[in-house]
């Protein structure tokens, strides 16, 4: 099975979250025109393929605000060869569409306590007909609204946390974050990647917009292009050639890490295998 990350052009979104800098970006009509034509020919490529896929759409903005988007993933997600199709989304669309997506579809959502009242995201939750995990920034500032959506969301559903880039936490501070994500260790600090095995190059692979392929989003080397089939002579093990990584996306592929067994069953939409019963050591 191949894991393919794709992220197109697309660059807007529909937030001004002050730790994001694509906050209320707004693309132009022809790179919207040219996002669209990007990820319809990724689709039907997919579809054309006799092996088996899982995708996570991961762009620079919000992608479930365009149609374009939504239609993927319902279409993605009945494919045959299609074993989970999921997406990074900030969850500001409405949400009825989703009725028509299989059960291979999932949401990776996150919660922006500044952008959007609570009780509106927390009732989109609530109705969501898909796999889905939901997440917050440890942000401070963030911390009570966290712990209230960890109390008024099911037990079932994964509430994670992800490490404030560039902040640094004491115990204290982690332990609290800890208390909402039992998982939270793995965000706290980036991960040692040089020269360690990694799945990314192998059975991993970044796509961007043209169809180039490299390893991951955060290794600029170019192993081939998806349309014409060059990538996969350059498919095999390899060591990560970063000096870290902090990034759930790229790390959770590090092997040394053991997290394709932490989240075995819901890699892309980043939900535990065991959850609800997951401690603070990962089981």
């Amino acid at each position: 099975m191949l894991t393919i990350l794709y992220r197109g052009p697309l660059s807007s979104c529909d937030y001004d979250c002050a730790y994001c800098p694509f906050a209320k970006r707004r693309d132009t009509p022809e790179q919207l025109r040219a996002d669209r034509a990007a990820l319809e020919r990724f689709a039907a490529w997919a579809a054309e393929q006799d092996f088996e896929l899982s995708i996570l759409f991961t762009p620079w903005g919000e992608g479930l605000v365009r149609s374009w988007y939504r239609r993927a993933l319902v279409a993605l997600s009945w494919l045959p060869n299609v074993r989970r199709v999921a997406i990074q989304t900030n969850l500001s669309c409405r949400t009825g569409w989703l009725a028509e997506a299989s059960d291979r579809a999932a949401l990776w959502v996150t919660y922006h306590p500044t952008q959007v009242p609570y009780e509106r995201m927390l009732a989109k939750i609530r109705s969501l007909p898909v796999r889905h995990s939901v997440g917050v920034v440890g942000d401070p500032a963030h911390l009570e609204d966290a712990r209230r959506l960890r109390a008024d969301l099911p037990a079932e559903t994964y509430l994670w946390v992800n490490a404030e880039e560039g902040r640094l936490y004491t115990d204290d501070e982690a332990d609290t974050w800890t208390e909402i994500d039992p998982l939270f260790s793995y965000s706290r600090f980036p991960h040692a990647g040089r020269d360690l095995p990694c799945r990314t190059g192998e059975s991993v692979i970044s796509v961007d917009g043209e169809g180039t392929v490299r390893r991951c989003h955060f290794v600029p080397e170019v192993l081939g292009n998806l349309y014409d089939g060059s990538y996969r002579p350059a498919l095999r093990p390899r060591g990560c050639p970063a000096g870290s990584c902090d990034c759930h996306i790229g790390y959770v592929h590090l092997e040394p890490l053991g997290l394709y067994d932490v989240f075995a069953g819901g890699i892309l939409e980043r939900i535990p295998a065991s959850w609800p019963h997951v401690s603070r050591s990962g089981w």
